[in-house]
């Protein structure tokens, strides 16, 4: 009777033991970019040369054209930002998450704009005013800029173009992920903005 006591406890902690553990990695993967701005109203204007606010992205920058990055610019940056960060996901994509096709940080406060057709190297170089900018891992594990590829699906998608002001030079290290930028950058994020495009592939 003793040892099948023990045997039970034994048992009982290991499962509670596994059951802690799994709620880790689940509350991890729930961290997300609402979480992060959850009482932050977008004050960042974030625009493009390339299309509206909820209008449509050109068959250029998407994976089914040239696949080239949009300029993307900002303004109305709060006091204090020193460095941006930006993400371009698509909430409406058949995952569990929305698919990611752009990671980008260390980006200088001061710069002017992400110019169009952005390189897709982890380390940008050459270009004026990014010195430090890093692209990190997309959704199709590979750094930079991967531009909309819906399905055939019938559904309109959403790419949200989102810019963070942040508090502080973080100058993160080359491979971050969106989950991973997100977490880093959690507790610097000064001000927030949108840009969204659509497109649809018939």
């Amino acid at each position: 009777m003793k040892i099948k006591t023990q045997l039970f406890r034994s048992i009982f902690r290991s499962t509670a033991l596994s059951t802690t553990l799994c709620l880790g990695l689940v509350s991890g993967l729930l961290f997300s970019q609402a979480a992060l701005t959850a009482d932050m109203a977008d004050t960042i204007t974030v625009a493009s040369s390339a299309f509206d606010h909820h209008g449509t992205v050109p068959l250029a920058n998407t994976a089914y054209g040239d696949n080239t990055a949009p300029q993307i610019t900002w303004s109305n940056l709060p006091a204090g930002t020193v460095q941006l960060a930006l993400v371009m996901d698509d909430p409406v994509a058949p995952t569990p998450e929305p698919f990611v096709h752009w990671v980008a940080y260390n980006i200088p406060a001061d710069a002017a704009e992400l110019p169009a057709g952005l390189t897709k190297d982890a380390e940008v170089s050459g270009v004026a005013g990014l010195d430090g900018m890093i692209n990190g891992v997309n959704g199709i594990r590979q750094t930079g800029y991967f531009g909309p590829r819906p399905p055939v699906d019938g559904k309109l998608h959403a790419y949200h173009f989102r810019i963070y002001a942040l508090d502080a030079a973080l100058n993160l290290p080359v491979g971050l992920n969106k989950q991973q930028l997100l977490e880093a950058i959690d507790g610097h994020v000064l001000a927030t903005g949108m840009l969204m495009g659509h497109y649809e592939q018939k």
